[in-house]
């Protein structure tokens, strides 16, 4: 009797690794253009009392990632003077959320594209059953897919806080540049969704 199944077709886990995989890498991108075409000032300038800015938000996030899919699973970045370091965490607990001087927009963007390509081998290679150990835990054995779903939370997460920077930068929204997913309402149409806003918060009072 001849097969009828799809000798190729995707195993269940392969399609549930495959679609949390596409969410990260879609939030990525979105994160990564929310520092294009702005200058070394604008990417590093706190606009928020927090001291929250767009290229600290990168630079942790890459810090994060490799975190997560490296040494949680046994494998160690290969550059890890590029990383902030324990030492410097504890001298410092801010340490991966500003760029220093010596790092500029690209070579931020650049650690975190390759960041990408770290942990996306890990996520490969691994069963999403795999365990892994997160000291910072306190439950610190985990598996590859509850770090994917913890990940692709925590950049979705920093991406949104990405999007209200930038905005506050120079006006710029939305998803991609070319997509901001935002509805045109025309000429003036901005300014006066934003006067209906206020006028609505005004008539709800404290």
């Amino acid at each position: 009797m001849t097969s009828t199944t799809n000798d190729a077709a995707p195993t269940a886990e392969a399609e549930q690794k495959q679609i949390l995989k596409q969410y990260l890498q879609e939030t990525r991108e979105a994160l990564v253009w929310k520092v294009e075409g702005l200058t070394e000032k604008q990417a590093r300038w706190p606009l928020v009392p927090s001291g929250t800015n767009l290229l600290g938000i990168v630079k942790h996030c890459a810090n994060i990632e490799i975190g997560y899919f490296g040494a949680c699973f046994g494998r160690e970045w290969p550059h890890p003077d590029q990383l902030v370091s324990e030492d410097l965490w504890r001298e410092d607990p801010q340490a991966d959320w500003y760029a220093t001087a010596e790092e500029s927009v690209a070579s931020v963007v650049d650690l975190y594209r390759r960041a990408w390509a770290f942990c996306d081998e890990t996520i490969d290679t691994l069963p999403l059953t795999a365990v892994g150990r997160v000291p910072w835990w306190r439950s610190r054995e985990v598996t590859l897919f509850r770090i994917l779903v913890h990940v692709n939370d925590e950049v979705a997460r920093h991406a949104g806080h990405a999007d209200i920077l930038r905005e506050l930068t120079d006006e710029s929204v939305g998803l991609y540049a070319d997509n901001t997913n935002i509805p045109d309402l025309g000429d003036g149409g901005q300014a006066a969704y934003v006067e209906k806003l206020k006028a609505l918060a005004e008539r709800a009072g404290d």
